[in-house]
């Protein structure tokens, strides 16, 4: 891949003034190979493997981000979904199983390890059943360990089974964590239609259908696209989209490069590249801002979900132009506490729960990083997960919730995760009782377009 000089000078800049990061290369490795005839000798296999294929990953990393003068956030691991090698475990092996990983990733040097999870969209078998009832205690005994389920598909339908026992599950990992402002369900996320060469956290498992080891790179750059297109205030639309395209190759052929160099040096497969813009807390990295200086005055506001649609749609079309293998997400992400825009909104009363929704018709996530009240009740919760599912299935996108009830806390306190989990406003929750419509169980058929064949 031929760079110009000139894209140097400008990723240079972008970097140095705007924000740009990779924010994470994430190698996913398979497990498949690890089942043993007992538990003990599974664990065992499963450090063994994740610490042999990921030995150099953080060195080679480091490395290139000082020759590339690039900085990669965070390096990570997905692995196969553990609910596939728990055949036979019980709940508490199966949070054994979840020690064990967090001690790969501590040996390795890893911020994060993804892949505890299970998919359920058409049922549970008894692994998914055993591992689903540890997720809580799991989350609560580890640091770096991340969560997910994949409830539905466009093709099977809405599990609302799982959808009922994921609000439970959620009510009991807040509490589990309550000291930390029910921290372990910043590492816990509810999917339909799971991609399954998601780089970003908490969502990333390693399919079943990828290679044995992959390298997946997450690529993000909210400031770079604000910058650009400060640059044509008072254009036209055509203009506006012409311009964040432009900028979205730039990154990504960034994301590439870092790739295509992480897979040689590490012998493993180039994946995908995702180009998601995913926000930060710091200020000057906000999706929320790219909407405000498209021309709303605050995130939330009438033209909003229109502004995301454009922002998403472009982002994507910028994307591919770069790279033939863009992959995961990719578009833009709207998680609350992770964009101060976003943070910002919510106080001024602009940004509600319901707004967010809307916009998540359109983007590339969906009900990310949302502080509710600590006495929103389990049904509630779950109402809120099939609701913003079911705009996955009918879409025939990804979608996926990730909330937070937040363990003594009212609408309007602030709960603090740090890092890059930032701080979130606690939201209201409408006042209804959603239990008689998630007790009725079974599943929400699929919807008649998934009939393609």
């Amino acid at each position: 891949m031929l760079i110009s000089v000139d894209e140097i000078r400008q990723t240079i800049h972008m970097i140095q003034s705007e924000h740009l990061d990779i924010r994470t290369v994430t190698m996913g490795i398979s497990l498949l190979d690890c089942i043993r005839s007992d538990f003990g000798s599974t664990k065992k296999a499963v450090y063994d493997k994740i610490c042999k294929s990921a030995e150099r990953l953080v060195p080679e990393c480091e490395a290139i981000e000082r020759e590339l003068g690039i900085p990669i956030v965070n390096k990570r691991i997905s692995i196969t979904p553990a609910a596939i090698i728990c055949g036979g475990a019980t709940p508490k092996q199966c949070a054994e199983l979840a020690v064990t990983l967090e001690n790969a990733a501590q040996t390795v040097g890893v911020n994060f390890i993804g892949g505890y999870s299970a998919l359920v969209h058409k049922g549970f078998t008894e692994a998914d059943k055993a591992l689903i009832e540890s997720i809580p205690e799991a989350l609560a005994a580890t640091s770096r360990v991340c969560s997910s389920v994949n409830v539905a598909t466009t093709k099977a339908g809405i599990n609302m089974n799982a959808v009922k026992e994921i609000g439970l599950l959620i009510k009991r990992a807040a509490e589990l964590t309550k000291d930390s402002g029910g921290s372990a369900c910043a590492r816990f996320v509810v999917f339909a239609n799971a991609p399954e060469d998601n780089p970003f956290m908490a969502g990333a498992f390693h399919g079943v259908g990828e290679p044995e080891r992959v390298i997946n790179v997450g690529v993000s750059g909210p400031g770079v696209v604000k910058c650009a297109i400060e640059k044509v205030r008072g254009e036209d639309f055509t203009v506006l989209a012409e311009t964040i395209k432009k900028t979205a190759f730039k990154i990504t052929r960034m994301g590439q490069l870092v790739a295509k160099e992480a897979s040689r040096r590490l012998g493993v497969e180039f994946g995908i590249v995702d180009l998601s813009l995913a926000p930060t807390p710091a200020v000057g990295d906000s999706v929320a801002r790219i909407i405000e200086e498209m021309g709303i005055s605050s995130c939330g506001g009438p033209g909003t979900t229109a502004a995301l649609a454009l922002l998403n749609d472009a982002v994507k079309k910028g994307g591919v132009m770069a790279s033939s293998h863009v992959g995961g997400l990719s578009g833009a992400f709207i998680p609350v506490s992770e964009d101060e825009g976003m943070i910002s909104a919510v106080r001024a009363g602009s940004l509600s729960l319901e707004k967010l929704e809307a916009m998540t018709c359109v983007c590339s996530v969906g009900l990310d990083m949302i502080a509710v009240p600590g006495s929103t009740d389990a049904s509630t919760l779950s109402a809120i997960i099939a609701d913003e599912i079911s705009i996955g299935v009918i879409n025939n996108k990804t979608t996926a919730v990730r909330i937070i009830p937040v363990p003594g806390m009212a609408e309007g306190d602030t709960v603090e995760f740090g890092g890059l989990l930032g701080e979130a406003p606690v939201m209201s929750v409408r006042k209804a009782d959603s239990s008689l419509f998630i007790d009725r169980g079974g599943r929400i058929p699929a919807p008649i377009h998934s009939l393609r064949n």
